[in-house]
C-alpha cells in the first residue's frame, strides 16, 4: 500500500483514509493519531503551494557511491528545471562517511567498513541497516536562501518526528545534529539520535540526514562520530521505542509537511 495513501493507528495498523489538508496538522499529536494522510485516488498530499515535491522510498539497501551518482543526476535535473524536487528515503549496508570537515584521527578503524569520501558538510558517520537515511534534493528559492537557517528547519524536521513518536528531541549549539536527554545512565548525558549534513550545489540541496531507527550501534565505535567526543550515539529501539521502519517513513513525511509547509508530495519510484 502506498505511503501516501494510507495511515498508521497506534496499533500500526493501516486503515485507508480520506483526504486530509496537511495544512491543518498541528503538534504535538500522540501515537494513536494520524501519521499520515491520503489524497483518495491521487497519491498526493497537498501544502499550502503549488510546488511539486517527490517522495520516494528504496525497499533494499542501496550501495552509497550509486546513490551519490543518482542524486547528483537528480540535482542537475532539479536545478535545469527537468524534474521536481525530492525526498528520498534508503537505507545503505554498513560504511562510514567522511565529510568536508572529517578529521583523520577520528577514523577509529579504518578496516572496519568502507570508508566513502563525500562532499557535504560534516565529519565522520556511520550508516547501515536500521538506520534511516533522507537524502533531501530540494530547490531554495523555493524554502529559504539562508543556508544555516534551511539546516534548522531539517533539524526541526526530525525534532518534530521524534516528538509525534513519543522521544524528546533537540539540538545544542556547540554540537551537530539532535540529541536525547539520557538522566538514566548519567548526570548530563545525552546521546545522539539524528545527524544532519548536506551539500549545495546552486541553490539545490543533496545528502541530508540520518536517523537512527534499529542499527547495530557497536557499528559507531569505528569513528568519532561528527568529531564529538564525550558523548553516546542511540537509536529508537535502544530507548525501548517499537517502531517499524514504515511507520517512521510515515512519521517523516507528516513532519515534513508540517515544517516546510510548502509543494505538493508526490510519490514516485525510488531511483535505485
Amino acid at each position: 500500500m502506498s505511503i501516501l495513501t494510507s495511515l498508521a493507528t497506534g496499533n500500526g495498523n493501516l486503515q485507508p483514509q480520506k483526504t486530509i489538508d496537511a495544512g491543518r496538522w498541528s503538534r504535538p499529536l500522540g501515537m494513536e493519531e494520524n501519521m499520515a494522510a491520503s489524497a483518495g485516488e491521487s497519491s498526493r498530499v497537498e501544502a499550502s503551494s503549488g510546488q511539486t515535491i517527490g517522495w520516494a522510498v528504496s525497499s533494499g539497501p542501496v550501495d552509497y557511491a550509486a546513490a551519490v551518482h543518482a542524486m547528483e543526476e537528480r540535482v542537475a535535473k532539479i536545478r535545469d528545471g527537468e524534474a521536481p524536487q525530492l525526498i528520498w528515503l534508503l537505507e545503505h549496508p554498513p560504511l562510514y562517511t567522511a565529510g568536508t570537515s572529517a578529521r583523520d584521527d577520528d577514523l577509529l578503524d579504518p578496516t572496519r567498513f568502507p570508508v566513502h569520501r563525500t562532499g557535504r558538510g560534516g565529519q565522520y558517520t556511520y550508516h547501515g541497516p536500521g538506520q534511516r537515511v533522507v537524502y533531501v534534493m530540494l530547490d531554495l528559492k523555493w524554502h529559504s536562501s539562508d543556508v544555516r537557517a534551511f539546516v534548522q528547519r531539517l533539524e526541526q524536521w526530525v525534532i518534530g518526528s521524534l516528538a509525534v513518536i513519543g522521544v524528546n528531541g533537540d539540538v545544542r549549539p556547540d554540537r551537530i545534529g539532535v540529541w536525547v536527554p539520557r538522566p538514566e545512565l548519567g548526570q548530563g548525558r545525552e546521546d545522539k539520535i539524528a545527524a544532519i549534513g548536506i551539500r549545495v550545489r546552486r541553490w539545490v540541496t543533496f545528502h541530508g540526514l540520518s536517523l537512527n531507527v534499529a542499527p547495530v550501534l557497536e557499528h559507531f565505535d569505528g569513528i568519532v562520530p561528527c568529531g564529538i567526543e564525550g558523548h553516546g550515539v542511540t537509536s529508537l529501539a535502544d530507548l525501548g521505542v517499537g517502531c517499524d521502519m514504515a511507520t517512521v517513513d510515515r512519521v517523516l513525511m507528516r513532519s515534513f509537511v508540517e515544517t516546510f509547509g510548502t509543494g505538493s508530495l508526490i510519490e514516485e519510484p525510488a531511483p535505485l
